[in-house]
């Protein structure tokens, strides 16, 4: 397989369980997951000749992916949060601070003790995000986990920067003071 090509006979093998794990900590929903990385399957199928070779397959597919995720969140959500409270917010010390993200152990790390240990982190971050409300929940996901840009969430919700980061900082106060009850 050169750079530039594409192997859609090998993507359920080589990729769907990859997706399907990276679907699920974002809707938290095995059905739709399921649903969502079938269509990224089939958009995928759809697009192939828009593949340029510049990134992996497993790459492209999940860009594709994370699209999906988004229509997702647009359709339900679409009528969902317009009464939002719009507030500037402005924090001097918004960097300093003891922040949930600081705190994940290196991905990389390979011991028996660091598996387990990051095993029971995750779970400990899935309890304290379930406590969240929704909107928070995945508007704290989509940021700090998913990487989206902000423009992409303020216009997904209809929300600006500020309120934005607004509700990234009440989830981080949220899950720094949930992390600490259960975990550290």
């Amino acid at each position: 397989m050169t750079q530039h090509e594409l192997n859609p006979n090998g993507w359920i093998k080589n990729y769907s369980d990859y997706l399907f794990n990276y679907t699920i900590v974002r809707v938290d929903d095995r059905e739709i997951a399921k649903d969502l990385v079938q269509e990224a399957f089939f958009a995928g199928l759809r697009s192939m000749k828009n593949f340029k070779g510049e990134a992996s397959e497993r790459t492209w597919l999940i860009s594709i992916l994370k699209r999906k995720i988004i229509d997702h969140y647009r359709k339900i959500n679409s009528n969902k949060g317009k009464a939002e409270v719009r507030m500037n917010y402005n924090a001097d010390n918004e960097s300093d601070g003891d922040w949930l993200e600081e705190r994940v152990a290196d991905p990389y790390a390979s011991n028996a003790e660091t598996v387990i240990e990051n095993s029971e982190l995750g779970l400990a971050i899935h309890d304290c995000l379930s406590t969240l409300p929704e909107k928070q929940a995945i508007i704290f996901k989509m940021k700090t986990i998913d990487n989206f840009d902000t423009e992409t969430i303020c216009n997904e919700f209809n929300i600006t920067s500020s309120n934005l980061w607004v509700i990234v900082h009440r989830a981080r106060t949220a899950m720094a003071n949930c992390m600490k009850k259960n975990w550290f």
